[in-house]
Parts: structure tokens; C-alpha cells; sequence
């Protein structure tokens, strides 16, 4: 079951003119694309345009489902942090971005979604971007030593460094990196087509098809025989 085959969406193109309006001060660009609606907001406005998306009669957002950072090193207002909230009143999701500088904190959202609290850690501990008013702004993925912010696009993808238990001195310790970048292999592509169109998923009975299991059929096979 895919909860987008049940998404009204004349309710949320409705949605979206009466946040549009409501909020247009606070507002720097509201699209509805592909199923999804999705507003920037400015940044000394965030925690308004939350509190409105929360208590407002007619949105009633009062579940924030994930909190996560982007980092565009070509911009002037490098990051963003995206905020997915759901309304389980309207049967409607709603994405909300805002956009800092480097350096530039961002009001946390403790106050109006309690659970904020470790998702900002993690986006402090991944991208730097810091939090204001955020009572424990610690790391929660690295360790306290950490150098740098490993998904930044400046972060070197092998690290920096590599930590490992020494037996002789009992304890962890660092060293350089050992993986040569040049020598690294990507693949860019990927078989799975809900990477390009993930929305005509939802209107399958089945997401996925046997077809693209087929690979690993005749190991499955051989272990039969084997048995």
C-alpha cells in the first residue's frame, strides 16, 4: 500500500494557496511538484512559519518526521536544512526548507517539535550547521574528536583519518587514511527506476518486478542442487 495513491490533491493545491497567502511574508518560493508540496522559508521566519504549520486549524502539521542539511558549496547560502512534516488530520505532507551561510546559525525547533533535538545533532554533526538556543549541541554519529563534517562536499569521501583498536597500547588511536581516492571506483548508474520515477510507483499493485531479482536466481538454484 502506498500512502500517495490516497493523496487529495485538490485539497493540497488548496493547501498551498492558503499557506501561500497566509504566510507570503515569511515565504521565499511554494511549489507543488510531482505529488509533493514544498516551501522556503526565510530564515529569521522559520520558527513562525513551524509554529503556523503546527497550530494553524487547517494544516494541523503536528508530526515532525524527519530533519536533515544539503550542502551547495556554489551557493552564497551554502546549506539548507529540510524539515518533513505530516498531518495525519489532513492526510497531507508538507517539506520545508531554509537556507544559512556558512557560519550562520539556524533557530532550532526544540520548542515547537520536541523530538528536533537529535535530529539537529545529527545535522550539526554531519554538516556544522549550528543551532540556536539548542541545549546540548554535541556530536551523536562521530566521536568528540572528529575532525571536520563527513557530508559536506568539501569532505574528502575516504576521510581523513582511520581509528582502530591498538592491542599494545590498549586503546584507540589514529592514523592516516590508507585508500588512495585516484583509484576509487563509482558506478553512477542504478537499476532501480524508483531513482528516476518514483511517483508512478504508487500506482503499482506491486513495487517490485521478479524481472529485476532474476541475477540472483541461479544462485538461489544452485544452492538447491547443493542440497
Amino acid at each position: 500500500m502506498h500512502i500517495d495513491k490516497y493523496l487529495d490533491m485538490e485539497q493540497l493545491a488548496s493547501l498551498k494557496a492558503y499557506i501561500a497567502e497566509e504566510m507570503k511574508e515569511s515565504i521565499r518560493d511554494i511549489q507543488l511538484s510531482n505529488r509533493e508540496l514544498t516551501v522556503v522559508v526565510r530564515l529569521r521566519d522559520i520558527e513562525k512559519f513551524m509554529m503556523f504549520l503546527r497550530d494553524d486549524r487547517d494544516c494541523q502539521f503536528k508530526m515532525l518526521v524527519d530533519l536533515c542539511g544539503a550542502d551547495y558549496p556554489e551557493r552564497n547560502e551554502r546549506f539548507e536544512v529540510v524539515y518533513h512534516l505530516l498531518s495525519l488530520t489532513q492526510n497531507a505532507r508538507i517539506r520545508v526548507k531554509v537556507a544559512a551561510a556558512d557560519g550562520q546559525s539556524v533557530p532550532s525547533m526544540i520548542e515547537v517539535f520536541p523530538n528536533a533535538n537529535w535530529y539537529e545533532r545529527e545535522t550539526y554533526d554531519m554538516f556544522g550547521i549550528t543551532f540556536e538556543d539548542h541545549p546540548d549541541l554535541r556530536r551523536i554519529l562521530t566521536d568528540y574528536d572528529f575532525d571536520g563534517f563527513p557530508l559536506r562536499k568539501d569532505f574528502p569521501v575516504e576521510g581523513k583519518v582511520e581509528m582502530f583498536y591498538d592491542e599494545t597500547l590498549k586503546r584507540c588511536v589514529y592514523r592516516p587514511t590508507d585508500l588512495k581516492q585516484p583509484y576509487r571506483h563509482f558506478d553512477w548508474q542504478s537499476p532501480w527506476k524508483a531513482m528516476d520515477d518514483p511517483y508512478s510507483l504508487a500506482e503499482e499493485d506491486n513495487t517490485f518486478d521478479r524481472g529485476e531479482f532474476a541475477a540472483s536466481e541461479p544462485l538461489a538454484a544452485a544452492s538447491g542442487e547443493d542440497e
